[in-house]
């Protein structure tokens, strides 16, 4: 998983798919690490790669609380407003 080499580049015990989902359940409580984790992902992941982890109903509920640059905002509120909170499949 390469893209996750972009999201946790400092962080190298995150790049390993399995280890990230386990980090992620077991701190899914922890408002402030669930948050750490869902900005690294809206900032530096692609858009196909967050929604791999987060739902989009998940990134809406949570975006206005995410200290988010400008254009990372931006972005991801014109992905909720387009593809809406329901994921198609």
């Amino acid at each position: 998983m390469n893209y996750l080499k972009a999201v946790f580049w400092d962080y190298p015990q995150l790049t390993n798919q399995e280890q990230l989902l386990t980090f992620i359940r077991e701190n899914r409580k922890s408002k402030k690490v669930y948050m750490w984790i869902l900005k690294r992902f809206l900032e530096h992941a692609r858009v196909v790669d967050v929604l791999q982890y987060f739902s989009l109903e998940e990134i809406a509920g949570y975006l206005p609380d995410t200290n988010l640059t400008p254009y990372s905002r931006k972005k991801w509120k014109r992905i909720i407003e387009v593809y809406g909170t329901t994921q198609r499949k």
